[in-house]
């Protein structure tokens, strides 16, 4: 499995009381120490099934246009291949079947001037929407790193099972677009910990991975 860069996570320009500007300052203080930037972002997903009243998909789309906006230009001047952007659709334990579907902010999420996205893939209620992928345009160069071990289950999913979900990504992706690739990842963003030590079930995912 090839390593991966230390990275940090950031919160989106603009979304959480900050100014764009001022979170441009703490991004650039991250990427010039040498860390990848991890962008953390569930807004774009959950704030969906969050905001009273109930605003229609045209009005949400420009809500969460406007966000995005705000983090691209937090992220002005920073180079796309020193950035990472994460979303998924919230972990609580739940039925989600209130989540927006992947379909409608998909055009928006590869707006975010990264070079690598990481998104759900593992959980149920959206691993279907691997179909999506296939449709979309990817620039030169994108990452994707899809989620295939899923937080939404205290099950520990085979690392067979694992190994096929590469499998299919890599078709989909590989197949269309050579220069766009999949890296594995957990579907939260981050390695898990437990206790202070990694969780066993990404050691057990990891060594098929390497497999």
């Amino acid at each position: 499995m090839q390593h991966l860069p230390q990275f940090v996570q950031g919160e989106p320009g603009g979304n959480r009381g900050l100014s764009a500007d001022a979170m441009s300052d703490k991004y650039r203080a991250i990427v010039e120490a040498c860390l990848i930037l991890q962008i953390d972002d569930p807004g774009i997903a959950t704030s969906w099934d969050m905001l009273k009243p109930e605003p229609s998909l045209v009005d949400y789309r420009k809500y969460v246009t406007l966000r995005i906006e705000a983090l691209n230009h937090a992220l002005a001047g920073i180079q796309p291949e020193k950035v990472r952007y994460h979303w998924c659709w919230g972990s609580w334990h739940g039925a989600h079947v209130n989540d927006i579907p992947l379909e409608h902010i998909i055009d928006i999420a590869l707006k975010v001037k990264a070079q690598t996205y990481s998104f759900e893939a593992a959980n149920v209620r959206h691993q279907h929407e691997m179909g999506v992928w296939k449709e979309v345009k990817l620039a030169p160069g994108t990452i994707l790193m899809p989620g295939v071990i899923s937080h939404a289950t205290n099950i520990v999913e085979h690392p067979e099972l694992i190994a096929r979900r590469l499998v299919d990504w890599a078709g989909v992706v590989g197949a269309r677009m050579w220069w766009a690739g999949p890296i594995a990842a957990w579907e939260d963003g981050c390695t898990p910990k437990l206790a202070g030590r990694s969780s066993p079930r990404w050691s057990l995912a990891t060594k098929t991975l390497r497999y």
